[in-house]
């Protein structure tokens, strides 16, 4: 049986007032006596009355929600365990300021630029959080265009005007290659991610220009879409070259797992054949044998600081950009010296 939601109706017959006084009591307008006011308000609370979010939008008022919209398909949200730990993060900072979050998956870039100017046209949103920043991204243009108050999760580079959380993704690369070869690895490739995301491009470039300064080869970086299949894909064309790398950095937790069971169907050992790191670390990295080592951060921190900067924003401050903490790695059972070969 449905439940019949509490009205302004429904507060004014049992306050004995006007549909109108109400009205003023609870959107803090001059027109009634404080006591009035505080009964109304009392009341509202008792029979569990909520303001409806369409009429506060025409009203001009804030909708104290915040959106986010990825450009990911569904299926692989539902098993990366960065976003869900990143919105973790995003909720736990926006319920303690009592904030909503509205999130979509779009199928492309087109659509997501819609939904922007939708919500923002409709007053859904007070503001949105920026995700997967691309090379050369309209996005960002675009939200300028409409005033939306943003925070970019990612490097913007140069950009003026714009409030993002980054943190460095050059530096974890270089520090896991340097492990690997003080470990005695002189061949080792790496699966990336999708190539036209800035921080993948940047990744890629730390990973070529260190390679080329300890003399690792192949120096090779496969692109994928970061779901399993296409990290073990990957995996499996790495092994079976003729010049097989001793060593594989991932550029997820997904594929990394995906590519530890590819080396066991194959019959290689980890790490006695190959050793396998992963980026992001997580649970995954953890339950399987061997352990993967990996780069690991505070992700769901990483988004409590993106929500809280866009917060900030929200209500007209100063904000600056923010430098977040770097992932560093953590050495496990994966990795070891390469067996001699021969």
């Amino acid at each position: 049986m449905s439940v019949k939601r509490p009205t302004i109706a429904d507060i004014a017959q049992r306050a004995g007032v006007s549909k109108g006084a109400v009205s003023y009591a609870l959107n803090g307008q001059p027109g009634v006596s404080e006591s009035t006011r505080r009964r109304v308000l009392a009341i509202a609370k008792e029979i569990g009355w909520n303001p409806n979010g369409a009429a506060r939008a025409l009203s001009g008022a804030p909708s104290d929600t915040i959106g986010m919209v990825l450009r990911r398909p569904a299926r692989i949200l539902g098993v990366e365990p960065f976003f869900m730990e990143l919105i973790s993060g995003v909720e736990a900072e926006l319920s303690a300021r009592s904030y909503a979050l509205t999130l979509q998956v779009v199928a492309d870039q087109a659509a997501e630029i819609e939904v922007y100017r939708r919500w923002w046209g409709e007053r859904r949103v007070d503001g949105v959080l920026v995700c997967d920043l691309r090379v050369d991204d309209p996005r960002i243009t675009a939200l300028a265009d409409l005033s939306l108050p943003t925070v970019v999760v990612g490097s913007l580079g140069e950009v003026a005007g714009l409030v993002s959380v980054w943190s460095d993704d050059a530096a974890p690369v270089v520090e896991a290659v340097e492990y690997l070869n003080a470990l005695g690895h002189r061949h080792i490739a790496r699966v990336g991610g999708l190539p036209d995301l800035r921080h993948t491009a940047v990744r890629t470039e730390a990973f070529e220009e260190v390679c080329r300064r300890l003399n690792v080869e192949p120096a090779l970086t496969i692109p994928t879409d970061y779901t399993g299949e296409d990290g073990a894909r990957a995996t499996r064309r790495l092994l079976s070259s003729p010049r097989r790398p001793t060593a594989i950095l991932y550029d997820n937790d997904v594929m990394a797992v995906a590519g530890l069971a590819v080396a066991h169907e194959m019959g290689f050992s980890v790490p006695g054949d190959v050793s396998l790191v992963a980026w992001d670390d997580s649970v995954l990295c953890q339950l399987v044998h061997p352990p993967l080592t990996a780069m690991s951060r505070d992700i769901p921190a990483y988004g409590g600081h993106a929500a809280r900067r866009l917060l900030d924003v929200i209500a007209g401050g100063s904000v600056a950009s923010l430098q977040d903490v770097a992932a560093h790695l953590i050495p496990r059972g994966s990795t070891a010296a390469p067996a001699p070969r021969a």
